[in-house]
């Protein structure tokens, strides 16, 4: 048991150490990361932006995330201070408004889409609702007249898929169902980065209502299978392998934890305070090794594990995600 402690607080302090010498990054502004990469981080309080990746090709610019519109139209801007390569290739890395309802402006601009084809299931599954009500909501995507998302214009189903010149490789993978079914990651072998989408991030911004609680600590397991020394998340600054250890370690503490409290004998409101039907503060401590991934969207997580494990199924498949 004090083995397990100090092994625990030694973990802690070596992550906070590793975050404390990441640079936090400039919000809205691309800047480099690695030769001919460069790295966008979103303001997503006040815009709802994603992150997003630009990559160098020989020929032209690989981007990762569409974005939302607004999102989509500063990148463009920001690019065309960086580079006079075209954008040929927009990768979704899943199908949420933040990430993918920027693909009309990227089509229209002359660039591909593309992603693992679950993405494209899942906007055949949740849409037009989810544009309808972003339309009624956000400016950026209620201007473009459109009556529903715009899909990727290309799937892939097998790992690697891959895209290379004689400047540089770049691998697509799933790994399975976490934040979505369709999740995806970006991976440069040369330059040992990945750019991982929603399935793991540099912050509290893991959401669970298109999830699979059970199954997203394996799908980041996978991922750290690759040799990864620089990981571009989608929230939250750019940062190294620690990003990956510190979600794989929240991911399962938080399941487990619950599951724990359940097999207690443990009911919600034992774990989380509801308001009008709603979580809005979550009762369980986690470890201090883990509370860089703890924030707002808490009581929520809390709330929809404990549903999946009572209900027994993903929680994707309980609400239609949220």
């Amino acid at each position: 048991m004090r083995t397990r402690l100090w092994t625990a607080l030694a973990f802690a302090c070596l992550l906070a150490a590793a975050f404390a010498a990441v640079p936090p990054g400039k919000l809205e502004t691309l800047e480099p990361v690695l030769p001919g990469v460069w790295f966008r981080m979103g303001d997503l309080d006040q815009y709802g932006h994603c992150n997003n990746i630009v990559i160098e090709m020989k020929d032209g610019l690989l981007v990762v995330d569409a974005n939302y519109p607004s999102g989509a139209k500063a990148l463009m801007a920001d690019i065309r201070k960086v580079s006079n390569k075209p954008v040929k290739w927009v990768f979704d890395t899943h199908h949420h408004g933040d990430h993918a309802y920027g693909n009309p402006l990227w089509t229209k601009a002359g660039a591909t889409t593309f992603a693992f084809k679950g993405v494209a299931e899942e906007m055949k599954r949740y849409e037009p609702a989810r544009w309808r009500s972003d339309a009624k909501n956000r400016k950026d995507v209620g201007e473009l007249g459109l009556s529903t998302a715009e899909p990727p214009q290309q799937t892939f189903d097998k790992n690697p898929y891959v895209i290379e010149d004689e400047t540089r490789r770049v691998e697509f993978y799933h790994f399975g169902w976490a934040h979505t079914r369709g999740d995806g990651f970006a991976y440069l072998p040369k330059e040992q980065a990945i750019c991982t989408g929603d399935a793991v991030t540099n912050g509290p911004y893991n959401g669970y209502g298109d999830g699979n609680a059970a199954n997203w600590p394996k799908v980041v397991k996978r991922a750290m299978g690759l040799k990864v020394k620089h990981v571009l998340p989608p929230h939250g600054p750019a940062g190294g392998r620690e990003i990956l250890e510190g979600e794989y370690r929240f991911t399962s503490e938080i399941y487990q934890t619950i599951r724990k409290q359940i097999r207690a004998g443990k009911k919600l409101e034992d774990l989380v305070e509801m308001k009008n039907g709603s979580p809005v503060k979550g009762k369980l401590q986690l470890s201090a090794g883990v509370q860089h991934w703890v924030g707002s969207f808490y009581p929520g997580q809390i709330k929809d594990i404990y549903e999946e494990i009572t209900q027994g199924k993903p929680h994707g498949e309980i609400s239609g995600g949220k």
